[in-house]
């Protein structure tokens, strides 16, 4: 099916003018009475406030009617009446076409609907009862009028490069340049969104190489969304869960997840998370499992979100798909039904709703200047900027879209280091101090709360599966083999590729490195296309989620598979921690954890850094005892932060030293490898066990002067590259594989430059040089307090519990005194 789109003229506007309170029917009313603030319905009725404007008189909806008296933004906001709380929604037509304007459908009585509108609009605001108790609510009515902006200069096109960063210090040198990083890229470089001629001229004058990828994002843009309108407009379902054929509008994610609860009451449970955004919003999330509001029965918990980012629409839409995958396979797949019994998921379409609704809302531009908020990619908070930069709302203010914080930079996991912005401008922005941002905070809570087994955030774009660590220079956790098996596992059904975050770049502050690190939990982002942040709804979505053509993922499964291994990973008990004992019925166990983990050294502006800030972090889980033997999923009581680091030790002694041969003459000056294939090769092999055990190989040149520029890669028996060295202003390279394979390898040395090439300067000394692996390192081991707590929240069992990942630890009779006597259970 096909959304409505909004049929007000759109006002592009930088800086609000001034605000107009509430008036109703037009604007030389009197200024609005506190009973015309009160809407009233005698009865609810469980319907989409938004779908269309119903006639006055209809059961379940109040309305009023107004007149926009500036050019610039409608807000509509819904706060509970007297009494107790249901669940109101809220929305604003254009009383002449019946177009929806804005709208807000989330679960209690707290609604915002905002949108843009033109000075004598006439508009109805319908307030609607959906469910709950309360027969009224509050309503307020601004209208901010607006100052228009123009079109974009020529100066501020936008395009797409790819930034080459063979080697480590080029990705430093990238991310220092504050440039708008997407998530696509290698081990040889980046794409880079250049909003104007003076990013241009930033990455000009960094000296790095980079080619366009799209030279005019707006004109993308424009296509995009025709490509888009025209795909939905064709009224055929697409093989989506829920045959859905365009993105939706924050408002319908809204309707949708109370929806799928009130259709399935005992399967699917909507709720609100614990913190309001930046301006208001709630958080909307699902739970679905089988007898749902039993929360503390033990099972595994799933936890799949999207859109920390505005911008990326599809990481939301994939989200919701997934929901709506568990509801109809449990109805009707008996392989789904099987692993929503054994688990419970939780599912959060949009993390970040302030800003994806301002996305969502603004005209296709794709210029990315400061004021395209449909590129916007942060919240909505204004604290961080300059005081004269705080005022005006979030769709419109002085700050433009670049006002807010990054919540994907804004976790506890190595905060405050590479890879995130420290000024307020920054796309990266890490706020103020970690989990300073109430949607961070939010997704902290569920998962510290709920013992979070497994967990994926989606994003956008660039077809990748990121696992931990997002730092280069933090050693892989010891699970490093486990967690990346499942990592490839997902990998090969949506053809995506499986790498360390860091493998990317360098990132700090982002959701699985401080979910993982801290609570074991397993966690991945998802990079979801090759095409761009919101490309057409057909590719991104459809046929990515299904595993369609063009996606990588095409006959393989797609997302769908991806995410369904996840599942089945959550329901397997060799994935996580399980506790056995037997308790009385109605007596509630919990175990809890409170620790400090240290963030990264802190970067400040001036380039310094300070020490560390130490976080407290606290969690646990509950069970509800039915009585008798119970069976309890938890994490490992060790997090992974201190249980140590990957590596293995060595079985043999490393190979010997190889030279390297030079072959007589030299070749000529090829720039352009490998598309012109002209170099010197020199095969040389790494042997296995019993003979040797090689933790990684160096392959080494050298020549006289650096003023001239040979390059180094080294390739397998297949042909691809798998290490290179490529910097410029040296007399040498070093290629570098750890963990090589055993085989048959070629160094191939390219002649990138001669100062004189009728007298060369050829490279004189090779060498490929083996180091031992690097062993383990092993921390401490750390235990969870395990209580009991009767009927009347007396406490009556204390224990210590030790419990690795796959390991079943048999706490006992813990809630009677027995407990006290063995204090520590251990394997």
């Amino acid at each position: 099916m096909s959304s409505r789109h909004r049929s007000t003229p759109v006002v592009r506007a930088a800086v609000v003018a001034g605000v107009v309170g509430l008036a109703f029917a037009g604007v030389s009313a009197p200024a609005a009475t506190a009973q015309d603030r009160v809407v009233r319905a005698d009865r609810a009725a469980a319907r989409a406030c938004h779908d269309a404007l119903l006639p006055p008189g209809t059961a379940g909806v109040d309305r009023r009617e107004v007149a926009s008296p500036v050019d610039g933004l409608v807000q509509a906001r819904l706060a509970p009446g007297e009494g107790r709380e249901g669940d109101w929604d809220l929305a604003v037509f254009d009383e002449g076409t019946g177009g929806v304007v804005a709208a807000s459908s989330a679960l209690r009585s707290r609604e915002l609907a905002e949108s843009f509108v033109t000075k004598d609009q006439r508009l109805v605001v319908q307030a609607c009862r959906y469910g709950g108790p309360a027969r009224t609510a509050t309503l307020g009515v601004d209208f901010l009028a607006l100052t228009p902006r123009g079109t974009p200069t020529a100066a501020e096109r936008a395009e797409v490069v790819r930034v080459e960063t063979p080697r480590p210090e080029d990705k430093g040198t990238l991310l220092g340049l504050d440039l708008d990083l997407t998530e696509k890229g290698d081990a040889t470089g980046v794409e880079v969104v250049l909003a104007g001629d003076a990013d241009r001229e930033t990455l000009r004058g960094s000296g790095l190489e980079y080619a366009t990828v799209d030279a005019d994002l707006s004109r993308t843009s424009r296509e995009d969304a025709a490509r888009d309108r025209a795909y939905a407009s064709r009224g055929r379902a697409s093989g989506l869960p829920s045959g859905r054929t365009s993105y939706r509008h924050l408002y319908e994610y809204e309707h949708e997840l109370k929806e799928l609860a009130r259709g399935n009451p005992r399967l699917v449970r909507a709720f609100t998370l614990a913190e309001p955004t930046p301006e208001g919003r709630d958080v909307v999330a699902v739970e679905i499992a089988k007898d749902v509001d039993n929360a503390a029965d033990g099972k595994a918990v799933n936890l799949l979100m999207g859109v920390h980012h505005a911008r990326e629409w599809p990481a939301g839409e994939h989200a919701i798909e997934w929901a709506h995958e568990l509801v109809n396979g449990y109805h009707r797949d008996n392989s789904i039904r099987s692993l929503v019994a054994r688990t419970r998921n939780v599912v959060v379409p949009i993390v970040n709703p302030d800003g994806f609704s301002i996305s969502r809302e603004a005209e296709p531009n794709g210029d990315f200047t400061r004021f395209d908020y449909e590129m916007k990619r942060k919240n909505c908070r204004a604290d961080d900027s300059p005081p004269q930069l705080r005022t005006g709302v979030c769709k419109a203010n002085p700050g433009g879209a670049v006002r807010g914080t990054d919540p994907n930079r804004n976790y506890a996991g190595f905060w405050g280091g590479a890879g995130a912005g420290v000024t307020w401008s920054s796309e990266t922005f890490r706020g103020s101090a970690p989990f300073s941002e109430p949607e961070t905070r939010n997704i902290r809570e569920l998962v510290s709360r709920r013992a979070v087994t497994n967990l994926i955030t989606l994003h956008t774009y660039g077809n990748l599966v990121l696992r931990p660590p997002g730092v280069a220079s933090v050693r892989a956790p010891l699970e490093e083999p486990v967690v990346k098996a499942l990592g490839d596992r997902m990998a090969s059904r949506n053809g995506y590729d499986s790498i360390p975050s860091w493998g990317l770049y360098d990132t700090t502050g982002t959701t699985e490195d401080w979910s993982y690190w801290a609570t074991g939990g397993f966690g991945f982002t998802f990079e979801i296309n090759p095409g761009g942040f919101h490309p057409p709804y057909e590719d991104a979505v459809v046929a990515e989620y299904v595993g369609a053509a063009p996606a990588a993922g095409a006959g393989k499964g797609g997302n769908r598979a991806a995410f369904l291994d996840m599942l089945a990973n959550a329901a397997d008990p060799a994935a996580h921690s399980t506790l056995v004992g037997v308790a009385p019925e109605g007596h509630r166990l919990k175990v809890h954890k409170t620790f400090r983990t240290p963030t990264s050294p802190v970067r400040q502006p001036d380039g310094s850094t300070a020490p560390p800030i130490q976080v407290t972090d606290a969690v646990e889980s509950t069970y509800s005892s039915t009585g008798g033997r119970f069976t309890w999923a938890v994490n490992p009581s060790t997090r992974p932060y201190v249980a140590g680091r990957y590596g293995r030790d060595p079985q043999a002694p490393p190979q010997a030293a190889i030279p390297l041969a030079n072959p007589p003459g030299v070749p000529a000056e090829n720039t352009t490898f490998p598309g012109n294939p002209v170099a010197e090769r020199i095969p040389f092999t790494v042997r296995a066990l019993p003979a040797a055990d090689n933790g990684r190989f160096d392959v080494s040149v050298s020549w006289t002067s650096t003023s001239t520029d040979w390059d180094l890669f080294v390739m397998d028996a297949a042909g691809q590259v798998v290490a290179q060295s490529a910097s410029g202003g040296t007399n040498s390279e070093v290629a570098t594989l750890l963990d090589p394979p055993a085989g048959e390898y070629t160094a191939v040395l390219v002649n990138y430059d001669q100062v004189d090439p009728a007298n060369p300067d050829d490279w004189a000394a090779g060498r490929v040089e083996f180091s031992s692996p690097v062993p383990p390192t092993y921390g401490v081991e750390e235990a969870y307090t395990l209580t009991c707590t009767d009927r009347q929240g007396r406490l009556v069992g204390l224990t210590d519990v030790f419990v690795d990942r796959g390991e079943t630890v048999d706490v006992g009779e813990v809630c009677t005194d027995s407990a006290r006597a063995g204090k520590q259970r251990r394997r």
